[in-house]
This record gives C-alpha cells, sequence and structure tokens, in this order.
C-alpha cells in the first residue's frame, strides 16, 4: 500500500517554527557533545586494529524542511574524531539528522571526506529511549554510495547505529558498518563506539533567532 498522498505538491500550513519544541526523540541530542572513550575497531593487512579516539560533535537545529507535504525537523552535525595516540584527525563526518512527527521516521544522512555518503532509516516514538537507524548498499532510498577505489578496496555493505539515551543526560552510540574487504574471505565488522556529555547547549534554529531581533 502506498503510503503517501495524491496530492504530492502542497506543503502543510501553519508549521511550528520552533525546531528544538519538535525534534521529537532527537531533541536530546540537540547541544554540543564530547566523548573521551571511544574505541574503534577497523580492518587491516595484519589484522583488525583497535584505536581508542576522543570525539567533538555538534548538533544544531535547522529550519523546518519540507518536501510538499512531508515536514521535517532536524539538527545539522559536524562530527570531529581524534586519536589518542596521535595529532592528524581521525575522522570527520557531517550530515542531518531528521525527524518526521507525522510518521515517526528517524533519518541520519553523513557525508565523510573520503568519497562516500549514506542516508540510514528508523522509525521511533516521541519519547523513545534508544534508535535504530540502518542502509543497505544497492538501495535507492535508504543506501550507501561511494567512490570507485572504495568499492574495489573497501566495499561497505550494511551500515547500523544504535544511540542510547542514558539517564544521566548522555548519550551513547554503537556503529556497525560491514565491509568486504579485497583478498578477505569473511565480512569485515567496523565498530565505533563511544559516550557524549554535554558540553553546551544548542543555539535555536535561524528562524526563531530572526524572531528575537
Amino acid at each position: 500500500m502506498n503510503p503517501f498522498p495524491d496530492d504530492i505538491f502542497t506543503e502543510p500550513e501553519d508549521v511550528d517554527p520552533d525546531t528544538l519544541a519538535n525534534l521529537g526523540p532527537l531533541r536530546r541530542m540537540a547541544g554540543v557533545w564530547e566523548g573521551r572513550k571511544g574505541i574503534d575497531l577497523n580492518p587491516k593487512a595484519e589484522g583488525p586494529q583497535r584505536r581508542e579516539y576522543i570525539e567533538r560533535i555538534e548538533l544544531q537545529p535547522i529550519d523546518p524542511q519540507a518536501n510538499a507535504p512531508q515536514l521535517f525537523y532536524g539538527l545539522r552535525y559536524h562530527i570531529h574524531i581524534l586519536a589518542t595516540d596521535e595529532d592528524p584527525t581521525f575522522h570527520d563526518q557531517v550530515g542531518y539528522w531528521l525527524w518526521e512527527p507525522a510518521t515517526g521516521l528517524v533519518m541520519q544522512t553523513l557525508t565523510i571526506p573520503r568519497g562516500q555518503v549514506a542516508i540510514a532509516s528508523g522509525q521511533a516514538t516521541t519519547d523513545a529511549t534508544s534508535l535504530v537507524l540502518t542502509a543497505e548498499r544497492g538501495q535507492t532510498e535508504y543506501g550507501i554510495c561511494s567512490t570507485a577505489f572504495l568499492e574495489y578496496a573497501f566495499r561497505t555493505d550494511s551500515y547500523r547505529i544504535e544511540v542510547s539515551f542514558n539517564g544521566d543526560g548522555s548519550w551513547s552510540y554503537i556503529s556497525d558498518t560491514m565491509l568486504t574487504v579485497r583478498g578477505q574471505s569473511e565480512p569485515f565488522r567496523h565498530r565505533d563506539r563511544n559516550t557524549l556529555v554535554k558540553v553546551a547547549e544548542p543555539a535555536p534554529n535561524p528562524l526563531i533567532q530572526m524572531g528575537k531581533r
């Protein structure tokens, strides 16, 4: 059954401009966060490598976004990660976390500066204490797209992230990326996990800031 309306052009009226008040389960993620106990397991020629990392994530509210009748509230994010044993950037990532109040759809878009993008999706309630989002290679709706080299050498077949909101106000994640590594007979589970503590509150979205001037 098609879940979408026949009218694909008319945008919703009387949209609340206050994104922070309409983020559903994503409200707990708004702000600036740091985590100092990250663990990364990644593939190397000699076998899996375990790295510890320090992470900073900024998630700021954007104005409501509409695909005609489809309405999203969301957070724009930037992740910057340093390994504890070296100075250069270990990982950099940007994207959006999005919430569709009408359906309970949660999405994460991600882009990394090594030639890879993805859209992961899941379902949640407004008061959810955890989120699970997934993406799969080859899907045209919630999928993964990589450079020719990554497809050749480190093909990403699936992505899964589980977020848990903790009682002390922090939140934790475990992300699993299943890779087909050239020359290896078994899939490799590239896993990252960390717990984030808030270090700054979010700024209001631009429409709300304009109203306060």
